[in-house]
């Protein structure tokens, strides 16, 4: 591709220049923003750069739940965070899923609320109390934030038709369900392109200046700047918490009478699965090594890869015939605290980071906080 500076008049005109707001990151966060500014002031030249030919992190590669949160994943952040904290990210969540419908429709994403269900092995039988003694005080604060009575209900009648094997017993969660990853961000472009924001890909931010990106083509120079690559951040923001966690991901063959349907969590949402069509998409086993997961490389891991077909074979489909078809890995934003981190961080630089490994969920809220955070800052 040519330079920058080999560009005709017309190219740098209509892409290039008078950029008002510049966006690095094409995912949900980016679009999102994008998308609010360009709402807000139609007239503005709002610009993406995004590195790879798709989304290079995790907007395109994610499980497509959409989820606030299993009771045993709630629990433990409760033990990390302050009660505030905790159901303050859970709202947004929420309402998050809920902006995310209503910005796109149900039938453009292929939203469907089947609710989830956490699952529980034979050794977590401590946890699976903890959870139960709990479920009051979480049903409690999951209704101020949902209007819904009972989010989590025991399920033991679930395990015994779902052909599943190891697991003794389940909690439902009413309040979740899932989505087409692919609907939804093909939707996301098309709404962003059709408001007039552009989007070029295959162009990798090397510096941020005060009021220019160095690029792999050339230098961009922005009035405001808006940080949205989640899990990639730290090359731009090393101080702040923020650091990338690699998620992998692996989808079987087609499987005749497939059992399990809808999503499902254990060992602390560590692990989760839904069913795809009559396929079974797997992703998990962070904990195996969280410090070799602290990557935002994107090729797959032997010990993880192979660790996911052999919980497939022994718990999930122990009675089923498959081949691992597809598999791949994204890269989650993640730190000591799941709130997302939407700043201005110095002059015209802002960011919307940090989701978490609940980007579905957060993603389209933190995009729509980031723009009015920018549109709100004095010029």
């Amino acid at each position: 591709m040519l330079p920058f500076a080999n560009l005709s008049f017309w190219e740098k005109e209509t892409f290039l220049t008078n950029v008002d707001y510049l966006i690095i990151g094409s995912g949900i966060v980016g679009l999102s923003t994008a998308i609010h500014l360009k709402k807000k002031q139609p007239n503005k030249k709002v610009l993406i750069l995004e590195r790879g030919y798709l989304p290079t992190g995790a907007s395109t590669k994610n499980a497509g739940f959409a989820c606030i949160g299993s009771a045993s994943e709630l629990l433990d952040d409760l033990n990390h965070s302050s009660e505030n904290e905790v159901f303050e990210t859970v709202e947004k969540r929420w309402k998050g899923l809920l902006y995310l419908r209503q910005l796109l429709t149900d039938e453009a994403i292929d939203f469907q609320k089947l609710g989830s269900h956490e699952l529980f092995q034979a050794n977590e039988k401590t946890l699976y109390n903890e959870c139960i003694e709990k479920l009051s005080f979480l049903n409690t604060s999951l209704e101020k934030i949902t209007s819904i009575p009972r989010v989590f209900q025991t399920a033991p009648q679930h395990l015994v038709i779902s052909g599943m094997n190891g697991f003794q017993h389940a909690i439902f969660n009413a309040a979740e369900g899932q989505i087409d990853t692919g609907k939804m961000m093909k939707s996301l472009v098309s709404l962003a392109q059709s408001l007039g924001v552009k989007i070029l890909n295959s162009i990798e931010v090397t510096h941020i200046n005060t009021n220019e990106v160095v690029t792999n083509y050339g230098k961009i120079s922005f009035h405001k700047l808006a940080i949205c690559v989640n899990g990639l951040a730290k090359q731009f923001m090393p101080n702040e918490d923020v650091a990338p966690a690699r998620a992998q991901v692996v989808v079987t063959s087609p499987i005749k009478n497939l059992q399990p349907n809808g999503i499902y969590h254990f060992d602390k949402g560590y692990y989760y699965f839904r069913n795809i069509g009559n396929r079974i998409l797997f992703g998990g086993g962070r904990n195996l090594n969280f410090e070799a997961e602290e990557t935002d490389e994107l090729n797959t891991s032997d010990q993880i890869i192979n660790h996911l077909s052999s919980l497939l074979e022994t718990h999930i489909l122990p009675n089923s015939a498959f081949t691992i078809e597809h598999q791949w890995a994204g890269t989650m934003g993640i730190g000591k605290t799941k709130a997302p981190i939407v700043k201005h961080l110095k002059d015209s630089i802002y960011c919307g980071v940090r989701l978490g490994g609940m980007g579905v969920a957060i993603g389209t809220i933190v995009g729509k906080d980031l723009s009015k955070l920018i549109l709100d800052s004095t010029s």
